[in-house]
């Protein structure tokens, strides 16, 4: 049920609250504009809002989202757990300004071994099938990859597709640079193989010492036996074994457990997630929420809990255990709804000893250089910007810059990029990028125009911000495209400049070309003005060719016969089994196409004409 309260700026707390319901639900703070400034939940909605309405408060945040409410609407729910994934599910939703904000993150990846005679072992994120064992998770899929080459190096298991598999003749590269023990051409037997695949699975448990015991076994037998080819790799193997242990901090009867952190610094907020499996540290993974001001390290922990682990559509991993630095009075009403999400008994710990407590210093540790290095950076960016503001002779400093890019085959699958940088660095939540048709294949300059054009005409509509100066990836002929696609649009308070490479085509011997001047402006290759200029052209560049790859390998699944009117499977067929293959068919003309039984001249004239635009 939900029971909106319409007021004026002045909002008359007393008479809204003798309304409420002692019973639990979700409210909705609204400022004078009608928009959600914040998204609480509460066991008792009479009690919870009533508390944001005492005399003084402790929290300047609460200060300041009760000056700014004037209206308030409740949703009442059944439970409690429903009142927090509502919450939650709004929260994601809305993002109002005083609500702690974490971005939806990608699923978890995992290690999955299939079943077969040689299982190959991977990485994999997605959808999990039944047949096939996983691993994990995994904080990253960094870390997935880097536990992946360490069990190749150990265990020597394959990582091939099937198909590649089935089909050599001879070891690949995995094999040579001793990755791989080659079952592909039947250099190990199949028992020997899945005795690998055992130990494998055995590390992957977290049973290191129970594999380094068999392998001392097995290399006393082999040396016993004179086979001290065998007895050499098995004691590589036990070497690299005890250096993982030594490494990672383990206990054996912890099982899994994540641990989270909280930590601000220079009004930069991380929340630190470090991930345990079978008594393994296996990453960690660190969080920069969009807070309001001034919130308790407690707080942040409880959100973040809340939006990690309740996600609806994609369930999250949620150990038996989770272990936070900072607690407050929902921790026990946050582990009933984890424990009814997720289908059995979730625990949440604080003040912790033993190995839990060398966990936590773990996380806090993690966190502490995270906000160092993200602050360095954003600080050094600033650095960036101002000299950038020096070089150009700009009355004030830039805060947002758009750079554009071009990337082709040889005009095929032609893609623009735009990607914006402001001064906290790249803003990928307004990259876009453009698929350009209609003009000739390889014109970048027709290219550029279309999409300055289709980018500006946007904007000018009020869907999105101007940049202070746009950033063209070229010389003085693409500077002209977008000088004249922002005065077709009467866009005047752009500064447009040009960035092209060199003859030698060197970072660092760049010229620069600004919008009203004949001559490229001298800047030294050490200047952080260049650095931010690099920074900002190679990434669009590496969002121009990612998306122009990904749209001509669509299109090469396709037949350009699909797209023909009047040419259905059958004319397929035969066209293919006639001339052998659609290159064939690129080289023949109208009158040996209309040859072909079952096409007509006038299909003929069409397919020529689709083959050869």
């Amino acid at each position: 049920m939900s029971i909106p309260h319409e007021t004026t700026w002045l909002f008359d707390a007393k008479a809204f609250i003798k309304t409420l319901p002692n019973q639990p639900g979700v409210y909705r703070m609204l400022n004078h504009k009608h928009e959600v400034i914040y998204v609480g939940k509460a066991r008792s909605l009479k009690k919870r809002v009533a508390s944001y309405f005492m005399r003084q408060h402790d929290s300047p945040k609460t200060t300041a989202l009760v000056s700014q409410i004037a209206s308030i609407e409740i949703t009442i729910t059944h439970s409690e757990n429903e009142a927090l994934i509502l919450e939650n599910t709004l929260i994601k939703e809305l993002q109002p300004r005083y609500n702690i904000v974490f971005k939806d993150d990608k699923s978890y990846p995992y290690l999955l071994l299939t079943q077969s005679t040689y299982p190959r072992l991977i990485s994999h994120r997605g959808e999990r099938r039944a047949g096939n064992k996983y691993f994990g998770p995994y904080p990253t899929m960094s870390t997935a990859r880097e536990s992946l080459q360490l069990l190749q190096k150990i265990f020597k298991l394959r990582n091939c597709e099937d198909t590649v598999f089935q089909h050599r003749t001879r070891p690949c590269l995995q094999y040579q640079i001793q990755r791989c023990s080659a079952p592909c051409v039947n250099f190990i037997s199949p028992e020997a193989y899945q005795q690998d695949v055992r130990l494998a699975e055995l590390f992957l448990q977290g049973k290191n010492q129970k594999i380094v015991d068999e392998l001392k076994i097995a290399m006393d037998k082999a040396a016993e036996q004179l086979d001290y080819e065998k007895a050499a790799l098995l004691r590589d193997q036990i070497t690299i074994l005890r250096r993982v242990q030594e490494q990672q901090y383990m206990h054996a009867d912890t099982g899994d457990v994540d641990v989270i952190a909280a930590m601000q610094m220079s009004g930069v907020v991380v929340v630190e997630l470090l991930m345990i499996r079978n008594g393994q540290v296996m990453g960690n993974k660190a969080f920069f929420p969009q807070i309001p001001v001034e919130t308790s390290n407690e707080d942040i922990i409880s959100e973040f809990i809340s939006q990690h682990y309740l996600v609806m559509n994609e369930p999250r991993p949620i150990p038996k255990q989770i272990v936070v630095s900072d607690a407050n009075e929902d921790m026990d009403w946050l582990a009933n709804a984890l424990s009814e999400h997720v289908g059995h008994k979730v625990t949440l710990l604080y003040r912790v000893r033993e190995e839990k407590r060398h966990w936590v210093q773990l996380a806090l540790k993690n966190a502490e250089h995270e906000l160092k290095t993200y602050i360095a950076d954003k600080t050094h960016i600033n650095q960036r910007f101002v000299a950038l503001a020096e070089i150009l002779n700009l009355a004030q400093i830039p805060t947002r810059l758009e750079c554009f890019d071009i990337s082709h085959t040889q005009g095929e699958a032609t893609v623009a990029s735009c990607v914006v940088f402001n001064e906290h660095g790249p803003l990928k939540s307004d990259y876009r990028r453009f698929n350009i048709e209609n003009i000739t294949g390889g014109d970048d300059y027709a290219a550029m125009h279309q999409a300055l054009q289709r980018r500006y005409t946007r904007l000018q509509k009020g869907e999105g911000k101007l940049p202070d100066i746009l950033i063209i990836d070229g010389g003085k002929g693409q500077l002209t495209q977008a000088k004249q696609v922002l005065a077709e649009l009467g866009i005047t308070d752009v500064l447009l400049l040009g960035i092209a490479k060199g003859v030698t085509r060197k970072a660092g011997l760049e010229h620069l070309f600004l919008d009203g001047r004949d001559e490229a402006i001298e800047i030294a290759p050490d200047s952080p003005a260049l650095h931010l200029l690099q920074h900002i052209r190679d990434e669009a560049h590496r969002f121009a060719i990612t998306a122009h790859r990904n749209r001509r390998g669509k299109s090469r699944q396709i037949s350009p016969l699909q797209t023909i009117p009047g040419v259905g499977p059958k004319r397929r067929r035969q066209l293919l089994q006639h001339f052998g293959g659609i290159q064939e068919l690129k080289r023949v003309s109208i009158d040996e196409i209309a040859k072909v039984e079952g096409i007509s001249r006038s299909i003929a004239e069409r397919i020529f004409n689709t083959l050869h635009q």
